[in-house]
């Protein structure tokens, strides 16, 4: 179940959204494959301590994070992936893999792949890993004010055709 907390952030802030019931996923293709949509469309985040300050990288599902680039964007001397046991407690009301790309919510800036603003709306986790929550890519903009920039290593052909048509590709990412 979607924590009140961030159902309660977005209808303060008049962001509408929608709520999808699914079977158990712990990974985001998982994901992809219990809502059945294609792998585009759902939004991973990801937990990337930059200098040791957590941060929220958002990327598509079947997208791995370029650590390098990272670093670049935000200007950093180092980034890693962070352990859960190094974030957990920023989201207290989340299952952990489960983390929302809400970083106004939970205290952390959020960093977001810019082939995401492509989509009109975005699928993602938000603190369960049984139900997922859509909204207008406009509105999560609005809402984070994310640093847009690219975050991801580049699809191979093989992963790019399976994103187009929804086909399941092993996850390559880190786990969503």
């Amino acid at each position: 179940m979607i924590p009140s907390a961030i159902q309660s952030y977005l209808r303060r802030h008049r962001v509408p959204f929608e709520r999808y019931a699914h079977a158990r996923a712990v990974t985001a293709m998982e994901l992809v494959d219990a809502l059945n949509v294609p792998a585009w469309r759902v939004a991973k985040s990801i937990i990337v301590l930059a200098d040791r300050q957590p941060w929220i990288v958002v990327v598509p599902a079947m997208a791995t994070v370029d650590l390098r680039q990272v670093r670049h964007t935000l200007g950093v001397r180092t980034a890693r992936l962070a352990a859960e046991s190094e974030f957990a407690d920023h989201f207290p009301d989340c299952e952990t893999g489960a983390e929302p790309p809400f970083g106004e919510l939970y205290g952390l800036p959020v960093a977001m792949d810019e082939s995401l603003s492509a989509n009109e709306r975005l699928l993602f986790r938000a603190g369960s890993h049984e139900e997922a929550l859509e909204m207008r890519f406009q509105d999560f903009a609005r809402l984070e004010w994310p640093l847009v920039a690219s975050f991801i290593q580049p699809l191979s052909r093989e992963e790019e055709k399976a994103s187009s048509y929804g086909a399941p590709v092993e996850d390559s990412g880190a786990s969503a």
